[in-house]
Protein backbone atom coordinates (compact mmCIF):
# COMPACT_ATOMS: atom_id res chain seq x y z
CA UNK A 1 0.00 0.00 0.00
CA UNK A 2 1.34 3.44 -0.95
CA UNK A 3 2.33 5.67 1.93
CA UNK A 4 -0.12 8.50 2.57
CA UNK A 5 1.03 11.98 1.60
CA UNK A 6 1.40 14.24 4.63
CA UNK A 7 -0.07 17.73 4.92
CA UNK A 8 0.82 20.19 7.67
CA UNK A 9 -2.04 22.59 8.49
CA UNK A 10 -0.99 25.84 10.18
CA UNK A 11 -3.90 27.94 11.47
CA UNK A 12 -4.55 29.59 14.84
CA UNK A 13 -8.28 28.78 14.62
CA UNK A 14 -8.70 25.13 15.68
CA UNK A 15 -12.19 24.90 14.20
CA UNK A 16 -10.85 25.83 10.74
CA UNK A 17 -7.82 23.53 10.89
CA UNK A 18 -9.95 20.61 12.14
CA UNK A 19 -12.42 21.15 9.31
CA UNK A 20 -9.62 21.25 6.72
CA UNK A 21 -8.12 18.12 8.27
CA UNK A 22 -11.48 16.36 7.98
CA UNK A 23 -11.75 17.23 4.25
CA UNK A 24 -8.22 15.97 3.58
CA UNK A 25 -8.53 12.82 5.68
CA UNK A 26 -11.54 11.83 3.56
CA UNK A 27 -9.23 12.07 0.53
CA UNK A 28 -6.77 9.73 2.30
CA UNK A 29 -4.17 12.34 3.21
CA UNK A 30 -2.38 12.22 6.55
CA UNK A 31 -2.63 15.56 8.40
CA UNK A 32 -1.10 17.39 11.35
CA UNK A 33 -2.42 20.68 12.78
CA UNK A 34 -0.43 23.39 14.60
CA UNK A 35 -1.51 26.86 15.72
CA UNK A 36 1.48 29.19 15.44
CA UNK A 37 4.62 29.88 13.41
CA UNK A 38 7.16 28.49 15.86
CA UNK A 39 5.23 25.21 16.11
CA UNK A 40 4.99 25.13 12.32
CA UNK A 41 8.78 25.24 11.89
CA UNK A 42 9.28 22.50 14.51
CA UNK A 43 6.58 20.33 12.91
CA UNK A 44 8.13 20.91 9.49
CA UNK A 45 11.38 19.30 10.71
CA UNK A 46 9.80 16.39 12.60
CA UNK A 47 6.68 15.64 10.52
CA UNK A 48 8.34 16.20 7.11
CA UNK A 49 5.14 17.12 5.25
CA UNK A 50 4.65 16.79 1.51
CA UNK A 51 2.68 20.06 1.50
CA UNK A 52 1.93 22.91 3.93
CA UNK A 53 -1.36 24.81 4.24
CA UNK A 54 -0.22 28.05 5.86
CA UNK A 55 -2.45 30.77 7.32
CA UNK A 56 -0.98 34.27 7.05
CA UNK A 57 -2.30 35.81 10.26
CA UNK A 58 -0.62 33.80 13.02
CA UNK A 59 0.30 34.84 16.57
CA UNK A 60 3.97 35.72 16.92
CA UNK A 61 5.74 34.70 13.71
CA UNK A 62 3.35 35.33 10.81
CA UNK A 63 2.83 33.15 7.76
CA UNK A 64 5.10 35.27 5.57
CA UNK A 65 8.04 34.69 7.91
CA UNK A 66 7.27 30.97 8.21
CA UNK A 67 7.23 30.68 4.42
CA UNK A 68 10.51 32.59 4.19
CA UNK A 69 12.17 30.25 6.74
CA UNK A 70 10.94 27.12 4.98
CA UNK A 71 11.97 28.38 1.55
CA UNK A 72 15.51 29.02 2.82
CA UNK A 73 16.01 25.26 3.19
CA UNK A 74 13.32 23.39 1.26
CA UNK A 75 11.07 23.51 -1.79
CA UNK A 76 8.20 21.72 -0.02
CA UNK A 77 4.97 23.09 -1.58
CA UNK A 78 3.16 25.82 0.37
CA UNK A 79 -0.43 26.98 -0.14
CA UNK A 80 -1.13 30.21 1.75
CA UNK A 81 -4.53 30.76 3.35
CA UNK A 82 -5.80 34.23 4.21
CA UNK A 83 -8.91 36.20 5.00
CA UNK A 84 -7.22 39.05 3.16
CA UNK A 85 -8.08 39.44 -0.48
CA UNK A 86 -5.89 42.36 -1.48
CA UNK A 87 -3.68 41.83 -4.52
CA UNK A 88 -0.64 43.03 -2.53
CA UNK A 89 -0.93 40.19 -0.01
CA UNK A 90 -1.29 37.58 -2.74
CA UNK A 91 1.67 38.90 -4.72
CA UNK A 92 3.87 39.07 -1.62
CA UNK A 93 2.98 35.50 -0.69
CA UNK A 94 3.82 34.21 -4.15
CA UNK A 95 7.05 36.20 -4.29
CA UNK A 96 8.14 34.59 -1.02
CA UNK A 97 7.79 31.19 -2.67
CA UNK A 98 4.22 30.07 -2.02
CA UNK A 99 2.90 27.71 -4.69
CA UNK A 100 -0.71 28.88 -4.42
CA UNK A 101 -2.93 31.26 -2.44
CA UNK A 102 -6.50 30.80 -1.25
CA UNK A 103 -8.83 33.36 0.30
CA UNK A 104 -11.08 32.42 3.22
CA UNK A 105 -13.81 31.32 3.28
CA UNK A 106 -13.15 28.72 0.58
CA UNK A 107 -15.06 25.77 -0.79
CA UNK A 108 -13.83 22.41 0.49
CA UNK A 109 -13.85 20.86 -3.00
CA UNK A 110 -11.74 23.72 -4.35
CA UNK A 111 -9.24 23.33 -1.50
CA UNK A 112 -8.85 19.61 -2.17
CA UNK A 113 -8.50 20.26 -5.91
CA UNK A 114 -5.77 22.87 -5.31
CA UNK A 115 -3.92 20.52 -2.93
CA UNK A 116 -3.98 17.72 -5.52
CA UNK A 117 -2.82 20.05 -8.30
CA UNK A 118 0.11 21.43 -6.29
CA UNK A 119 1.18 17.95 -5.19
CA UNK A 120 1.08 16.75 -8.82
CA UNK A 121 3.33 19.62 -9.88
CA UNK A 122 5.80 19.06 -7.05
CA UNK A 123 5.84 15.31 -7.75
CA UNK A 124 6.79 16.06 -11.33
CA UNK A 125 9.70 18.21 -10.17
CA UNK A 126 10.98 15.42 -7.94
CA UNK A 127 10.70 12.78 -10.67
CA UNK A 128 12.61 14.98 -13.09
CA UNK A 129 15.33 15.55 -10.49
CA UNK A 130 15.64 11.80 -9.96
CA UNK A 131 15.84 11.13 -13.70
CA UNK A 132 18.62 13.68 -14.06
CA UNK A 133 21.02 11.52 -12.05
CA UNK A 134 23.51 9.73 -14.30
CA UNK A 135 26.97 8.27 -13.82
CA UNK A 136 28.44 7.26 -10.44
CA UNK A 137 26.06 8.23 -7.65
CA UNK A 138 24.62 6.92 -4.40
CA UNK A 139 21.11 7.71 -3.23
CA UNK A 140 19.45 7.57 0.16
CA UNK A 141 16.35 9.22 1.61
CA UNK A 142 16.72 13.01 1.10
CA UNK A 143 20.28 12.59 -0.22
CA UNK A 144 21.88 12.06 -3.64
CA UNK A 145 25.68 12.21 -3.99
CA UNK A 146 26.88 12.20 -7.60
CA UNK A 147 30.61 11.73 -8.14
CA UNK A 148 30.36 12.07 -11.93
CA UNK A 149 29.09 15.65 -11.95
CA UNK A 150 30.28 16.49 -8.40
CA UNK A 151 26.86 17.37 -7.04
CA UNK A 152 25.08 16.79 -3.75
CA UNK A 153 21.30 17.12 -3.49
CA UNK A 154 19.94 17.21 0.07
CA UNK A 155 16.18 17.54 0.69
CA UNK A 156 15.69 18.65 -2.87
CA UNK A 157 18.34 21.38 -2.83
CA UNK A 158 21.86 21.41 -4.24
CA UNK A 159 24.49 21.72 -1.50
CA UNK A 160 27.78 23.40 -2.37
CA UNK A 161 30.77 21.28 -1.33
CA UNK A 162 34.51 21.43 -2.04
CA UNK A 163 35.71 18.36 -3.99
CA UNK A 164 37.33 16.61 -1.01
CA UNK A 165 34.23 16.92 1.14
CA UNK A 166 32.11 15.46 -1.64
CA UNK A 167 34.60 12.65 -2.31
CA UNK A 168 34.70 11.78 1.39
CA UNK A 169 30.91 11.70 1.61
CA UNK A 170 30.63 9.59 -1.55
CA UNK A 171 33.29 7.16 -0.34
CA UNK A 172 31.58 6.62 3.02
CA UNK A 173 28.07 6.42 1.53
CA UNK A 174 29.24 3.91 -1.10
CA UNK A 175 30.06 1.43 1.69
CA UNK A 176 27.18 1.78 4.16
CA UNK A 177 27.83 0.61 7.72
CA UNK A 178 31.51 -0.12 6.97
CA UNK A 179 33.90 1.44 9.48
CA UNK A 180 36.98 3.26 8.15
CA UNK A 181 39.90 4.50 10.20
CA UNK A 182 41.07 8.07 9.75
CA UNK A 183 44.26 6.73 8.15
CA UNK A 184 42.26 4.71 5.61
CA UNK A 185 40.19 7.77 4.72
CA UNK A 186 43.33 9.87 4.32
CA UNK A 187 44.80 7.24 1.99
CA UNK A 188 41.64 6.89 -0.12
CA UNK A 189 40.68 10.55 -0.41
CA UNK A 190 43.94 12.48 -0.13
CA UNK A 191 46.42 9.82 -1.28
CA UNK A 192 49.52 8.31 0.26
CA UNK A 193 51.60 11.39 -0.49
CA UNK A 194 49.41 13.68 1.61
CA UNK A 195 51.47 15.42 4.30
CA UNK A 196 48.61 16.35 6.62
CA UNK A 197 47.41 14.46 9.68
CA UNK A 198 44.23 12.68 10.70
CA UNK A 199 42.71 15.91 12.03
CA UNK A 200 42.08 16.79 8.39
CA UNK A 201 39.50 14.00 8.27
CA UNK A 202 37.85 15.24 11.49
CA UNK A 203 37.53 18.76 10.10
CA UNK A 204 35.92 17.52 6.88
CA UNK A 205 33.51 15.27 8.78
CA UNK A 206 32.52 18.24 10.96
CA UNK A 207 31.79 20.33 7.87
CA UNK A 208 29.72 17.54 6.32
CA UNK A 209 27.62 17.24 9.47
CA UNK A 210 27.01 20.99 9.49
CA UNK A 211 25.67 20.80 5.94
CA UNK A 212 23.75 17.51 6.25
CA UNK A 213 21.70 16.90 9.36
CA UNK A 214 21.28 13.23 10.18
CA UNK A 215 18.25 11.60 8.63
CA UNK A 216 15.98 9.09 10.38
CA UNK A 217 17.37 6.46 7.98
CA UNK A 218 21.08 7.39 7.90
CA UNK A 219 23.84 9.27 9.69
CA UNK A 220 27.57 10.01 9.48
CA UNK A 221 28.56 8.24 12.68
CA UNK A 222 31.69 8.30 14.81
CA UNK A 223 33.05 4.93 15.90
CA UNK A 224 34.97 5.94 18.98
CA UNK A 225 38.64 5.00 18.98
CA UNK A 226 38.50 3.85 15.35
CA UNK A 227 37.06 6.29 12.81
CA UNK A 228 33.82 6.90 10.92
CA UNK A 229 31.05 5.17 9.00
CA UNK A 230 27.98 6.07 6.98
CA UNK A 231 25.40 4.35 9.15
CA UNK A 232 22.23 3.14 7.47
CA UNK A 233 19.60 2.46 10.12
CA UNK A 234 17.37 -0.57 9.83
Amino acid sequence: MAEKQKILIVDDDPSISELISLYLNKERYDTKCVEDGEEALKAFESYKPDLILLDLMLPGMDGYQVCREIRSKSDTPVIMLSAKGEVFDKVLGLELGADDYMIKPFDSKELVARVKAVLRRSGGRKQKQDRDQVGDYVEYEDLIVNLTNYSVIYKGHTVDMPPKELELLYFLASSPNQVFTREQLLDHIWGYEYLGDTRTVDVHIKRLREKLQDNAKWAISTVWGIGYKFEVKR
